[in-house]
């Protein structure tokens, strides 16, 4: 992934947030077209269900799609990812060896449902999209 991917996408999830009419699935595109300048990955938005429930994204190995690397879930842009993480769909989520958790300004990274990095690319303050 290369830096102008993350700003072209912070900069698509702006214009959703700011048309006034966005949700949660309507940052999806976004998520997925700079999920896929991975190299060799595959992002499946609303993949079948699968061992643990039905994550939002699963991302395959694009050169073997029978490989999966991880999963995603993600949430509306104002939800606080630390309230989610003690959900009982979150705790189902950990028998996954690759999770990543968003509200597409913040995201957790799960390895065998231990957190081990999050990263954040803005901030909803007053009402107010702003980018890191």
């Amino acid at each position: 992934m290369n830096l102008g991917a993350v700003e072209s996408y912070a900069s698509e999830v702006l214009e959703q947030y700011n048309s006034g009419h966005a949700k949660e699935h309507g940052y999806r595109p976004a998520l997925q077209k700079l999920l896929s300048t991975f190299p060799d990955v595959v992002a499946v938005n609303d993949p079948k269900r699968s061992l643990h429930g039905n994550p939002d994204f699963v991302f395959l190995k694009k050169s073997h799609q029978n490989i999966i690397l991880g999963y995603a879930e993600t949430k509306d842009i104002d939800i606080d990812l630390g309230k989610t993480e003690n959900t009982e769909q979150l705790k189902r989520y950990s028998g996954y060896d690759n999770l990543f958790l968003t509200n597409n300004l913040e995201f957790r990274f799960y390895k065998n449902g231990e957190k081990y990095q999050t990263v954040r690319i803005g901030d909803l303050i007053d009402g107010h999209l702003v980018l890191a």
